[in-house]
C-alpha cells in the first residue's frame, strides 16, 4: 500500500483553509512547528483543530522565532546567549516549548513532539549531541507519562543521513531515557527523488526507513517536490515512467509514497487543486520495488 497523505505546514499559504480542506478530505496528520509561518503557525491551526478533534497533529521543539527566545529567556528557560542561537534542545526549553505547543494548539494531549533537527545541536560532537537527544527525550517521557504527549522522535534534515545518530542510537537513547519502555514514536526525514538517498537504501534493505520500519515507528517522508522545485524537473517522460498518466508532480509524490517504510507524506497544499492532484497520486496502487529500482537507477546514471 502507498503512503497516507498529510499535510505539512512549512511553506504552507493560508494554513486555516488548508487545514480545514486536508482534515474534510480525510488526512489524519497535519505537521507543523512553533517556527513555521512566522510562529503563527500552531495559532492558526487551532480552530481547524478544534474542529476536527480526530485528526492528529506532530509539532516540534528545537528551532524558535526571536519573539519566542524573547519569552523563554523572560520566563527564566533560556539565557540570552541561548536565544540568539534560535535553536536549542536544553530540557528546560524543551519542557517549557512543549507546554506552549500545547496551549497554541489548544490540545490537551499533542500526538507527537518531534526534536527539530536536533543535529543543528552540537556539530561534529556526536557524544555530546546524543546526551542533548537523550536529555530531551527523558523531558519528553516525563510529558508521556502526565499523558500531555502521546509519543515523539525527531524532524531531521540531515542528521540520519550524515550518520549523526542513526534509528538505532536513537532507539537506545529513548530507552535509556525512560529507563525501559519508551515512547520513541516517529522519524520525520526528506525522502524525494532528489534527495534519493533513503529510497536507495530502503530497496537494499537498509538505512533508517527499515530500521525505522521494523521498530514500529512512523516515519514521514518531508519535502517530496524538493520544495516545489522538482515537478519542474521532471519531464513527462519521467512521469510516464513512472506511472503513464500521472503529472510529473503525481509521479514524484507516488515515488515517494511507495517507498518501503514511509508511512505518511508531508505535502504543503495550500490550494484545493495541489491537494487533490497528491491525493489522486497516493490513492494509486504502489509502485513495485522492481519500479522504484528502476526510477532510481535512471536517476541515478549521468
Amino acid at each position: 500500500m502507498t503512503a497516507r497523505l498529510a499535510l505539512g505546514t512549512y511553506r504552507c499559504r493560508a494554513i486555516p483553509k488548508a487545514a480545514a480542506r486536508a482534515a474534510a478530505s480525510g488526512a489524519q496528520w497535519i505537521d507543523t512547528a512553533p517556527n513555521y509561518a512566522t510562529g503563527q503557525a500552531q495559532t492558526l491551526l487551532a480552530p481547524a483543530l478544534t474542529a476536527h478533534p480526530a485528526v492528529r497533529i506532530s509539532t516540534k521543539a528545537g528551532y524558535f522565532t526571536a519573539a519566542t527566545g524573547t519569552d523563554a529567556v523572560n520566563d527564566g528557560v533560556l539565557h540570552q546567549d541561548q536565544a540568539a542561537l534560535g535553536h536549542s534542545l536544553a530540557a528546560d526549553y524543551v519542557r517549557w516549548q512543549t507546554a506552549r505547543n500545547r496551549k497554541q494548539l489548544g490540545r490537551d494531549r499533542l500526538d507527537l513532539v518531534l526534536l527539530h533537527n536536533p543535529e543543528r545541536a552540537h556539530p561534529g560532537d556526536r557524544p555530546a549531541l546524543h546526551r542533548a537527544i537523550r536529555d530531551a527525550f527523558a523531558v519528553l517521557e516525563e510529558a508521556a507519562a502526565a499523558g500531555h504527549v502521546a509519543g515523539y522522535g525527531i524532524a531531521t534534515w540531515a542528521g540520519l543521513e550524515e550518520e549523526a545518530f542513526t534509528v538505532g542510537e536513537l532507539l537506545a537513547l529513548a530507552a535509556e531515557a525512560a529507563g525501559g519502555q519508551h515512547h520513541l514514536a516517529a522519524v520525520q526525514l526528506p525522502v524525494s527523488l532528489v534527495m534519493m538517498t533513503p529510497i536507495v537504501q530502503a530497496l537494499h534493505g537498509r538505512g533508517p526507513l527499515p530500521a525505522a520500519a521494523s521498530a514500529g515507528l512512523r516515519v514521514m517522508a518531508s519535502a517530496p517536490l524538493h520544495g516545489g522545485e522538482l515537478p519542474a524537473m521532471v519531464d513527462q517522460e519521467l512521469a510516464d515512467l513512472i506511472r503513464p498518466g500521472l503529472t510529473p508532480a503525481q509521479a514524484c509524490i507516488l515515488a515517494v509514497a511507495s517507498c518501503p517504510g514511509v508511512t505518511n507524506v508531508l505535502l504543503a497544499a495550500s490550494g484545493a487543486p495541489h491537494w487533490k492532484e497528491a491525493a489522486d497520486a497516493v490513492a494509486q496502487p504502489s509502485l513495485t520495488t522492481a519500479k522504484l529500482r528502476e526510477i532510481t537507477g535512471v536517476l541515478a546514471s549521468p
